[in-house]
């Protein structure tokens, strides 16, 4: 789809709807010139061209109240009229991209570079080789018949290169695939509720066809465009299109157009499909950001360098046609969502302080063999530098050079970045086994840093299986749901009908799925508990709904999180109207002025009366736990007609039927859950918006609190009043004073979530910046999933909308996964340490041995090709080997590590010098004295063309021995004893370990000239595991020396507060405005850089129709990228936020020039 251009897209489409404009009354092009209207005029042109909107479902052959008979042979050739709700994804990176880019490693190039110069000169023979005037320096690395096997080393340099490139490649690939499997999964899950033949039922939301009649509630991210058949209280956020952050109200005669791609931000309707797929607002602006794809890439390349935010990825509509198209295309490893993931950053700051290292020890090297070479020619020798023989010497520097880099090599630790991919990789698959579906790679690693967790309480902490368990109904606190024959008759038949009209009609009891279980409660839980009440009082709500459908409700008030009630308006067959509300106790008492008595009839109900039913009866039920839900109605008359609109004056003067207890009970599991996450210094807090008293006897119920310890349990206002000064602005300080102790926020609304999760996170009380992880369920928690460190949304009772702004979804909602997902975290931290360990003490080790070995015998112990089997074999089978260590349960005991500490601990140190000096010992132990031990010929000095050493072949094989045996002692990193404590667990890890010691006895016997290697006898291969077994006995030794002796030891990888605070962050507090308004104006913001750069992007694919140049374009983008970081988010620049495409199709674009081809 790619490429098509938009003359082509129009001439297709045309033909083939003058084919088809038989079958159905309307065209694919009238709809789509249809859903580019807004407002009145949409309204108007229905009427002009349809009559109503009865009219457009008559053509598109459908029902409004039954919809589709949903038969094959008409879903077929809908789609193929209509097409397929789906967006085409961008091609991923094929193999050889992929290959291409793992070439750019600079260590490689190098490598590459020295292997092609050596692989040259082994070709090349110099004249008067053997002039003797030029002298016959045994010059560094020219034995072992380098003549005739010269050209082994560059070639074996190269293979090694090209193993890793095919390595590095393999894992970008299968990384690859992996997150593209991972979003066809997201996808797959992501249903929509439609109306098939007379059934409401739920389909991916790729099956999704023009014609359909879907409902839409809140929460919901519209899957297509539509148009609204019946709605109630509809409010939709469309910034995502329009940059325009307040919600829209939607109603079938004032602005009936649905978009794809919005947000529904409140109440509930129906509306009728009218373009799907790429024919949708959202996906003609795919399809014309497609027709630039080449070109946006050579844009984006430019972008970047000029401006590192336009690599901030956007994902508004992750999802929003089930072809997922942004999403799909996004498998560019994700650029992190904050900023740089801790480990990364850590590492880099390591890998190139290793570097450095390295680096410096391979130029000394050279420098010394330079010296030496020329002192004792040119000095000693006191010979003179001729001309012809100026080949031989240059011959001699590329050798030294060789030597070098080889050190380089060994020097820089590259497999770190692999172990770092394969840590990642594996616990992100293994985390979907614990109900963990990880969105960003990096949300995984920082889950081992968190402090603290700020958790929702229904569904997360509770079942989320609301029962009533008592009610006060007629002056009578029942304890039980009382007998339906001890309420009044009057006070019976209000309550039932305010129950079954006032709630969403999609919720329902359904039977159970098998015999003797629960009833399936499907929908709001808060309403399936009261219609379970309805239930138990022996009573159908069914029956009641069929006489008042939906679309002959009158006028409903639906829940938001700023109500924290529901209200239904119905007409009486005498024309009066009477209003059913429902909502959180407190609040609705407050609207009181009558309570229903023992027989039923309303009696005055005064502040103090309403005073004393709070203590009598609703903080008793809270404090059992229970969440208070008052049941009120009020009768209207019909002349005159109230201003429904003055939603004050409606919500009033109330008389109150009923108040029942509903008990959500907590997860029997997550009491120990919680004591695992304090034991892991993990703060738990509950961030609720129940009663201050449900929420407090839940907590206590959880472990969250204890009595009698020293914390804080408030509500939204108390922390609201605390943290704001007399301007009504939050200051950091005041925050400071009550996070500490907080443990319940109750009656929170979703800012002071947001004002929450900030706040700690910007606290610089203690040394360690706090990690938050947040959960969240609704809509309007978006801005504290974004804000916080790491976001869980629900996979069940999550929204949409929560789920996009989230980076790992609990597809169980259950609090356990969380405290798995810190147990991958720590596990992916301590796997590469261990890796560090082990691959610092190889690096250490042989660094110095080829350094001192070059300096002293001219040669290296070690040869290019061995060195390169150590540092590949052991770095890549190591990464494996370690980084697939399956976590346990002591990874819980201890404290979270903190984001600056260091990567390298002190024990870490203490084993990897210790190691390192038993290895060194050993290894120039055998090189000066070996032959004397073994009574062989020594290796040294050995004359030109010799066949390789016995000698030097000890030397290799026994460092390989005591890597295989340390790799062992490199398990644990904590100082245990027990190294061999669950290595069994480890498959991976055993035959890995078998696998490099029977490659080693290949190399060894049968490796020859390539590897230099003599074969040995049993005796003295007994010897060489023997001599790698004393790792094992003096791994025990260094365990047993305490670290705090060793003070003089150094801790490395580390990050400071600077290095941590990315530029954005720091300019971040300028540019942030108090969250109070910020909650108000986050679409605009969210979405404004979006809008800047879809209007850019628009432009670039107008400027390259048109050949001018787009650097114009590329300085707005630069200017705009760096506005508002705190609203950072994820996805490839090529599928950026759908923005105001229309508005600038009208031309508002940002040259002030229209944009004709964007009228479709």
């Amino acid at each position: 789809m790619g490429d098509i251009s938009n003359s082509d897209l129009y001439g297709k489409n045309q033909r083939n709807d003058e084919k088809r404009v038989g079958e159905f009354g309307c065209t694919l092009l009238e709809l789509r010139s249809l859903m580019e209207l807004r407002g009145t005029e949409a309204v108007v042109k229905i009427q002009e061209d349809y009559g109503d909107t009865e009219g457009i479902c008559r053509r598109l052959k459908t029902s409004p109240t039954e919809g589709l008979s949903g038969q094959a042979a008409d879903i077929e050739k809908r789609t193929e009229v209509y097409g397929q709700n789906f967006i085409p994804p961008k091609k991923p990176k094929t193999f050889l991209q992929l290959v291409w880019e793992a070439l750019q490693d600079v260590t490689l190039i190098i490598l590459e570079i020295a292997a092609i110069i050596s692989l040259g000169l082994s070709f090349y023979q110099p004249p008067g080789q053997n002039n003797e005037v030029c002298g016959s320096v045994a010059a560094g690395a020219e034995d072992e018949g380098e003549s005739q096997a010269g050209w082994i080393e560059g070639a074996a340099i190269l293979l090694s290169v090209a193993c890793v490139v095919l390595v590095t490649a393999f894992n970008d690939w299968s990384k690859e695939k992996q997150f593209r499997g991972l979003q066809s999964r997201i996808e797959q899950e992501q249903k929509f509720t439609v109306v098939r033949g007379g059934q409401v039922v739920q389909i991916p939301v790729a099956e999704i066809i023009v014609g359909d009649i879907a409902q839409v509630k809140y929460g919901d991210l519209l899957p297509a465009d539509g148009i609204l058949l019946q709605g109630n209280d509809l409010k939709i956020d469309e910034s995502s299109l329009t940059g325009e952050s307040d919600h829209v109200r939607k109603s079938v005669d004032k602005d009936p157009m649905l978009l794809s791609g919005t947000h529904v931000m409140e109440g509930s309707g129906r509306m009728l499909v009218t373009a799907v797929g790429v024919n949708s607002q959202t996906g003609i602006i795919f399809t014309l950001l497609g027709a630039g794809s080449e070109e946006e890439e050579k844009k984006e390349k430019k972008a970047k360098k000029q401006d590192g935010a336009a690599a901030m990825e956007m994902q508004p509509l992750k999802s929003a046609e089930g072809g997922d198209g942004d999403d799909k295309g996004k498998k560019k490893a994700s650029t992190p969502k904050k900023e740089k993931s801790v480990l990364q950053g850590k590492l880099t700051k390591l890998a190139v302080q290793i570097g450095k290292a390295g680096l410096i020890m391979s130029a000394i090297t050279v420098i010394i063999l330079v010296l030496y070479f020329s002192i004792d020619n040119f000095v000693i020798q006191k010979r003179q530098w001729l001309p012809e023989c100026t080949p031989i010497y240059i011959q001699y520097f590329v050798k030294f050079f060789i030597i070098g880099v080889t050190v380089l090599v060994v020097a820089v630790p590259e497999g770190l970045p692999l172990a770092v991919t394969i840590s990642l990789a594996y616990s992100v698959k293994k985390m979907m086994k614990d109900n963990n579906l990880v969105r960003h790679l990096d949300a995984c690693e920082t889950m081992g840093n968190a402090t603290a967790i700020c958790s929702d309480k229904t569904g997360t902490l509770t079942t989320n299986r609301m029962t009533a368990v008592q009610a006060y109904i007629g002056d009578v606190h029942y304890k039980d749901i009382p007998d339906p024959e001890a309420i009044p008759a009057k006070t019976l038949d209000l309550l039932i009908h305010a129950i079954a009209i006032n709630s969403a009609y999609t919720t329902k009891i359904l039977p159970p799925d098998k015999e003797g279980g629960l009833p399936k409660q499907v929908g709001n839980k808060t309403e399936c508990g009261l219609l379970g009440l309805v239930l138990d009082l022996k009573r159908d709500y069914q029956p009641i709904r069929d006489m008042l459908p939906e679309e002959k409700l009158y006028k409903v008030y639906t829940f938001n999180s700023v109500r924290k009630s529901m209200s239904t308006v119905t007409k009486l067959p005498d024309g009066s109207f009477r209003m059913y509300s429902k909502g959180a106790s407190e609040i609705i008492l407050k609207k009181c002025s009558r309570i229903l008595n023992a027989v039923g009839e309303p009696r005055i109900f005064r502040p103090r009366d309403r005073d004393e039913m709070v203590k009598k009866v609703i903080e008793p039920m809270a404090c059992d736990g229970l969440r208070t839900i008052c049941v009120a109605y009020r009768d209207f008359p019909a002349n005159p007609e109230p201003d429904w609109d003055k939603e004050n004056d409606i919500l009033t003067d109330l008389s109150c039927i009923c108040v029942v207890g509903i008990e959500d009970p907590v997860r029997p599991e997550v009491p120990e859950a919680i004591r695992k996450c304090q034991r892991a210094g993990i703060t738990v807090r509950m961030v609720t918006g129940d009663n201050i008293n449900t929420a407090r006897a839940i907590a206590i119920k959880c472990g969250i609190i204890h009595p009698g310890e020293d914390f804080l349990c408030i509500d939204g206002k108390e922390f609201n009043r605390r943290i704001r000064n007399e301007k009504g602005e939050v200051e950091q300080e005041r925050i400071d004073k009550i996070w500490p102790k907080l443990r319940v926020l109750a009656r929170s609304s979703p800012t002071d979530k947001h004002t929450l999760v900030k706040g700690i996170i910007d606290s610089t009380m203690s040394d360690q910046r706090q990690v938050v992880a947040v959960t969240g369920d609704g809509t309007n928690d978006g801005p504290a999933l974004k804000k916080a460190d790491v976001g869980f949304a629900m996979g069940i009772a999550g929204t949409d909308v929560a789920k996009e702004a989230s980076d790992i979804i609990l597809t169980d909602d259950n609090f356990t996964s969380i405290v798995k997902a810190v147990m991958w975290g720590r596990n992916v931290y301590d796997s590469i340490s261990k890796f560090l360990q082990f691959q610092l003490t190889v690096n250490v080790v042989a660094v110095i041995v080829a350094f001192t070995g070059a300096c002293i015998t001219q040669d290296s112990p070690l040869k290019a090709v061995q060195m390169l089997w150590v540092n590949l074999i052991m770095d890549t089978f190591a990464s494996l080997a370690l980084a697939t260590e399956p976590p346990t349960e002591s990874l819980l005991m201890r404290k979270p590590y903190g984001r600056n500490k260091p990567l390298i601990s002190r024990t870490m140190m203490k084993n990897i010098l210790g190691h390192g000096v038993y290895q060194l010992i050993t290894i120039f132990t055998l090189l000066f004295a070996g032959e004397k031990v073994f009574n062989i010929d020594s290796g040294r000095n050995a004359p030109l063309h010799s066949p390789p050493s016995e000698h030097y072949t000890i030397i290799f094989n026994t460092f390989v021995m005591m890597q295989l045996f340390n790799e062992i002692n490199a398990r644990k990193i904590h100082g245990e004893r027990n190294v061999f404590d669950g290595i069994f667990r480890n498959p991976i890890f055993c035959g890995i370990v078998l696998g490099t010691l029977g490659i080693q006895i290949i190399i060894v016997q049968f490796g020859g000239k390539p590897f230099s290697c003599s074969p040995l006898d049993i005796d003295k291969w007994l010897w060489c595991i023997f001599l790698g077994l004393g790792e094992l006995v003096w791994g025990q030794v260094i365990t047993t020396i305490p670290t705090s002796r060793l003070k003089f030891l150094k801790e490395a990888g580390q990050l400071t507060q600077k290095d941590e605070m990315p530029e954005e962050e720091l300019n971040e507090d300028v540019e942030e405005i108090d969250h109070a308004e910020r909650e108000l104006r986050r679409g605009q913001i969210l979405w404004f850089r979006g809008l800047n750069r879809i209007q850019t992007q628009i432009q670039v694919v107008n400027t390259f129709k048109s050949g001018a140049s787009f650097q114009g374009a590329l300085r707005r983008q630069s200017s705009s990228g760096s506005q508002h970081p705190d609203v950072a988010h994820n996805c490839s620049p090529n599928h950026v936020s759908l923005s105001n495409a229309l508005s600038t199709a009208a031309g508002c674009h940002p040259c002030g020039q229209g944009l004709p081809q964007l009228s479709l």
